[in-house]
């Protein structure tokens, strides 16, 4: 979608795409919020994303942004709100349950299992498509070691599909910073997201690796047809492959739209840059 296409009004004052609005969104978030003792970190938060939708959720250091990812992952524990992945409620569900849900992060700092193998790592990620039995895994039966051969060919797959597969047998922890970043986004695809989650996917990298990046968030989407939610501090990146951004300050969304209506968006100006004396 280009700067000059539309958002159509849905739903809880959301926006989607107008191949979207005629499909469930794989994201449907009403009225949320979290206390933390007395304080309210998010509050009304109401959002809605699209099923192939490339979405930004920005704001000011402290705005709340990860605390919204760990509520939509069940890392937090909603004080009020409901949060419908792809119609179902989230509701009382641990993180792997939402994780099986379709719902798949990386995080701010990078989690590998720096130790183990590129390829473990994947491997780890697909744990969603293994349905072996215990005492199929500990007598190591012919199911399991047909699941493992399969699950093995996917995981190189994957790696291929993002030109990793060279790096199967390398040590998480020694690739590249960039690499590792690679590698935590396949990971999580491993297990199948409907809606893949992104948590400052930029930090750290320089401006190749952030424009190589660009390039891989488009990819994903248009390869795995899945949605994306990402929080980011870098506008270029923001602004270069989302389609529609939600700005957030002091747990509030306050501005929803495409790049265009929220770089010019005076709510947005204020929260980043503070009110202007006159």
């Amino acid at each position: 979608m280009s700067f000059q296409d539309k958002l159509y009004p849905a739903p809880t004052n959301s926006f989607l795409k107008q191949e979207d609005l005629d499909k469930r969104p794989i994201l449907d978030v009403r009225n949320l919020g979290i206390d933390f003792g007395g304080l309210t970190a998010v509050d009304s938060l109401d959002l809605m994303v699209g099923r192939t939708e490339i979405t930004g959720l920005i704001g000011p250091n402290g705005a709340g942004k990860t605390t919204v990812f760990n509520m939509l992952t069940n890392v937090y524990t909603p004080t009020r709100g409901s949060i419908l992945v792809d119609g179902v409620s989230t509701a009382g569900k641990k993180t792997y349950q939402v994780n099986k849900m379709g719902i798949a992060r990386t995080f701010q700092n990078i989690r590998l299992f720096k130790d183990l193998t590129v390829l473990d790592n994947v491997l780890i990620g697909m744990h969603n498509d293994m349905s072996y039995h215990l005492v199929n895994s500990v007598l190591r039966l012919p199911g399991y070691w047909k699941q493992e051969r399969e699950a093995r060919q996917k995981a190189l797959e994957l790696l291929g599909i993002f030109h990793m597969q060279d790096m199967a047998q390398l040590q998480a922890g020694s690739l590249p910073y960039g690499a590792q970043r690679r590698l935590e986004i396949v990971r999580a695809l491993a297990s199948k997201p409907k809606l893949l989650l992104l948590d400052e996917p930029a930090a750290g990298m320089n401006p190749s690796e952030t424009a190589e990046l660009m390039d891989t968030i488009a990819y994903i989407r248009d390869t795995f047809h899945i949605a994306i939610l990402l929080i980011e501090h870098d506008m270029n990146l923001v602004m270069g492959v989302c389609e529609g951004i939600a700005v957030l300050s002091f747990g509030r969304i306050i501005a929803k739209g495409t790049p265009d209506e929220i770089r010019s968006n005076p709510q947005v100006i204020e929260a980043y840059l503070g009110k202007q004396e006159g």
